[in-house]
C-alpha cells in the first residue's frame, strides 16, 4: 500500500478547518455512526485486537494446548479416524482443517499457525500503534512551535522535515533499522538492545514524522493569526500556553485522524522490515516474520505465507476505511455519502 503525502492526510482540513471540542463530540458520533463502511471497519479491527491480546492466550491454553514456540515436528494429530503426521517426511506440514489443534495448518517445524498468528498480531499492533503514538508526539512538538514562531525556528524545523521526507520511506527505515539492530542504541546511560521491540518502533515513528507534522504545521500556521490566538496573547499568556491551550485543541482532530491512518502504514512498515530481516527480531512472533519464515515453502504449503498475509491486510484496510470515515465526521463540510445531511 503506498504511503499518502502529508497533503493528501491534511487535505480535507487545511481549507475550511475542523469544528472541535465537546460541544461538537455528539454530531461527530452521529455522522460516524451513519458511515457503515467505517463502523464496520471499526468493529473489525476491535474484533482483530481483542483476538491478538486476551484471545490468544485463550485459544493457546484452551483450544490449541500449545505456546507460539512448541515445536512438534515428530508428533500426530486425530484428523476423522485416523493419525496424521504434522509434519511429513518430505517436510510438508499439515494444512488447514476443521480442528482445534493446527487450524490455519502448521509451519514447517510443527508449530501452530493459527495461534503464532495471534501472537505475531500482538507484535504488530503493538509496534504499530507504540510507532504511531511515538511518531504523532514528535510531530506535535515540531509542528507546534514551527507553525507558530515561524522564521528561523520554522526554517529549521521544516528543513528537517525535509530532509527525512526526501528519502524513500522503506530505503530510510531499511538503513537506520540495519544499523541499530547490530549493535543497539545508546542514548546516554540508557542501552536499548538489539533485539528490543523499541528499535523498530523508534525507527518506524521516526521515519513518519513528517507526513503528521507538515499538515499540522500547515494548520497551525492558519491558527496563529485568528482572533482567539490574538486575544490569548493580548491578555499576557505566554507562547507555550498559547500553544498548548488555545491552538492544540483545535488540531486534535486532524492529529486524531492521521494518527489512525498512520497506524496503518506502520503495521505495513514493520511486516517489510520483519520479512527483510531488520524488524521485530527472528525469534519473536510478528505478521512480517511468519510471512518470511514461510515463503520458501509458498508452493508446497502456501498457508504459510497466505494466512498472515490476509491478516496484515484486514488490518491494513479496515484502520484505512476507519480513518477516512472519521476525517468525513470530523469536517463539518462533508457530504460524503450523505454524512452531512
Amino acid at each position: 500500500m503506498a504511503v499518502q503525502a502529508p497533503e493528501q492526510f491534511g487535505e480535507a482540513f487545511a481549507a475550511d478547518g475542523i469544528q472541535s471540542g465537546a460541544g461538537n463530540a455528539r454530531l461527530t458520533i452521529r455522522r460516524l455512526r451513519r458511515n457503515r463502511p467505517a463502523m464496520i471497519s471499526g468493529l473489525l479491527f476491535v474484533f482483530i485486537v481483542l483476538a491478538c491480546f486476551p484471545g490468544a492466550t485463550l485459544w493457546a491454553h484452551a483450544v490449541a494446548h500449545r505456546g507460539p514456540d512448541a515445536q512438534n515436528l515428530q508428533g500426530t494429530i486425530h484428523e476423522g479416524s485416523r493419525r496424521v503426521p504434522v509434519v511429513r517426511d518430505d517436510g510438508t506440514p499439515i494444512g488447514p482443517g476443521l480442528r482445534g489443534e493446527y487450524l490455519l495448518g502448521a509451519d514447517a517445524n510443527g508449530r501452530d499457525l493459527m495461534v503464532r498468528i495471534l501472537y505475531g498480531g500482538r507484535t504488530s499492533l503493538i509496534v504499530g500503534i507504540a510507532s504511531a503514538l511515538l511518531c504523532t508526539l514528535l510531530a506535535l512538538l515540531l509542528a507546534l512551535p514551527s507553525g507558530y514562531f515561524g522564521g528561523r525556528t520554522d526554517a529549521w524545523i521544516s528543513r528537517t522535515l525535509d530532509l527525512i521526507w526526501s528519502f524513500p520511506v522503506y530505503l530510510l527505515a531499511v538503513a537506520l533499522s540495519a544499523t541499530l539492530v547490530v549493535g543497539g542504541l545508546d542514548l546516554g546511560p540508557v542501552h536499548i538492545s538489539s533485539t528490543s521491540l523499541l528499535i523498530p518502533i523508534a525507527v518506524i515513528a521516526v521515519v513518519f514524522v513528517p507526513y503528521i507534522a507538515r499538515p499540522i504545521r500547515a494548520e497551525v500556521l492558519a491558527l496563529r493569526d485568528r482572533e482567539f490566538v490574538e486575544a490569548a496573547a493580548a491578555h499576557g499568556a505566554g507562547s507555550i500556553r498559547i500553544m498548548s491551550r488555545e491552538i492544540l485543541p483545535n488540531v486534535v482532530a486532524t492529529t486524531l485522524v492521521l494518527f489512525t491512518l498512520i497506524v496503518a502504514n506502520n503495521i505495513l512498515v514493520e511486516a517489510a522490515l520483519s520479512f527483510l530481516g531488520v524488524g521485530v527480531p527472528v525469534l519473536t512472533p510478528s505478521w512480517g516474520n511468519i510471512i518470511q519464515q514461510g515463503y520458501t515453502t509458498i508452493v508446497t504449503a502456501p498457508w504459510q505465507t497466505i494466512a498472515p498475509g490476509i491478516a496484515i491486510m484486514l488490518t491494513a484496510i479496515a484502520l484505512n476505511v476507519f480513518g477516512d470515515g472519521l476525517r468525513d465526521a470530523l469536517d463539518p463540510y462533508a457530504e460524503i455519502r450523505g454524512l452531512g445531511k
